[in-house]
């Protein structure tokens, strides 16, 4: 009996053809919107927390206050210095302290001029390792730069794929940098690449190569503290928040630094991404809604064109429920048809696009198929479809057998 509706329903439809697929094309877009958008969505999650995947769980990061657009301590009224470095050395439960230096700066090689970020590598060879550790960095030409390197630079991995310059960046050669003075450098080695995108496109330099090209004298933009319990990250970060206040004489909510965890880092990223879900699951309800309207229309549609075709079915002993499953059925099959036809769409256009960011950006933007999101929309299309059939299911199926023949 089951197999005998669906013979019917695919008859039906079939018979209608353009009418059919045209009520079909508003589910495809909207399942491929669906399964796009959040396909999209989840690489670009996937991308962002990438970049978050060399923070430590047992770190946290100090750093200026801007007041404008720069990199970190650039745009700061007060900036971080020495001092507060042994004030946040006397915390307990600090283990280390390590300061960074980060930078712009411009880069001229084969007599061609670029602006990029410098950064410095800590001067003690145990807090270099654990830097070079906690960003899983490793070098893909030549080596990895010392504490001893003077006058030597290290390049991250974009500079072995960009064509800025007109010529490949080679280990031994030498560029010229360009801070507060300008001096000569020689490569030393390049990157491999890495999940985090300033990794990627910085020069690294040592410290005191750094404090020469750009003048610092007593300046930190970055202090990055280990701890020795990770299970009291929080309350350290709470110490350290307090003493640097107390020591700056500066009000609770009114700091001229930040105390950043891993945690707060991505719980914010997370927060960003939650709500770029929600607007893209909106936007592709949206499309469902109107492939439904859609189906709807087309069942009532059929009721009025087949009045006839019904009376002539009770006629010969067909009773509400068959008429009523019969068009539910049909319904169903637009849904589930669309579903299929849309989620290969969807993937389709997902995976182009991801292609096309991972080019643009340089990072890993790969999407992933997930089953459960494929099937998940083909069920859920099938279930609009059905959904949006039943009232005209239920008209069909209360036609007195009279007035249907009469049509």
């Amino acid at each position: 009996m089951i197999s005998d509706y669906f013979k019917l329903a695919f008859g039906n439809l079939k018979h209608r053809g353009l009418r059919s697929w045209l009520t079909i094309l508003g589910v495809v877009i909207g399942i491929a919107a669906v399964v796009a958008l959040i396909s999209l969505g989840n690489a670009l999650e996937t991308a962002v927390l990438g970049q978050f995947g060399s923070l430590s769980v047992d770190t946290l990061t100090i750093q200026n206050k801007g007041t404008g657009f720069g990199p970190p301590g650039s745009t700061v009224v007060e900036k971080l210095n020495s001092h507060d470095v042994t004030v946040i050395e006397s915390v307990n439960g600090v283990d280390k302290v390590i300061t960074r230096l980060l930078r712009v700066g411009s880069l001229e090689y084969n007599e061609i001029s670029g602006f990029g970020y410098a950064v410095d590598i800590p001067k003690e060879n145990d807090a270099l390792n654990l830097i070079y550790t906690s960003f899983n960095l490793h070098a893909e030409q030549g080596r990895l730069l010392r504490a001893d390197d003077k006058g030597k630079i290290m390049l991250g991995n974009d500079f072995l794929t960009t064509d800025e310059f007109g010529k490949d960046f080679v280990v031994g050669k030498k560029v010229k940098l360009k801070g507060e003075v300008e001096k000569e450098y020689e490569i030393v080695g390049i990157l491999e690449k890495g999940n985090s995108f300033q990794a990627n496109s910085v020069v690294f330099m040592t410290n005191e190569d750094m404090e020469e090209l750009f003048n610092v004298n007593d300046e930190i933009d970055l202090i990055v503290v280990k701890v020795e319990d990770k299970d009291k990250i929080e309350d350290v970060a709470l110490e350290i928040q307090r003493k640097l206040r107390n020591d700056r004489n500066e009000k609770l909510g009114e700091e001229s630094f930040s105390v950043q965890t891993p945690l707060q880092a991505l719980g914010a990223v997370n927060t960003v991404l939650s709500i770029i879900n929600l607007i893209v699951i909106g936007m592709a309800a949206i499309s469902l809604l109107v492939g439904g309207i859609g189906i709807a229309n087309v069942m009532y549609t059929s009721v009025l064109e087949r009045r006839k075709e019904i009376g002539v079915m009770k006629s010969i002993g067909a009773k509400n429920k068959d008429v009523l499953a019969i068009f539910i059925i049909e319904s169903g099959l637009l849904g589930l048809v669309g579903g299929i036809m849309g989620a290969f769409l969807g993937l389709v256009i997902a995976i182009g696009a991801s292609g096309a960011a991972s080019s643009a950006l340089g990072i890993d933007f790969n999407v992933m198929i997930s089953w459960p999101l494929i099937l998940g929309a083909i069920a859920f299309s099938f279930f609009i479809g059905v959904v949006s059939g039943v009232l005209p299911a239920m008209q069909a199926s209360k036609l007195k057998v009279v007035e249907a023949i009469r049509g």
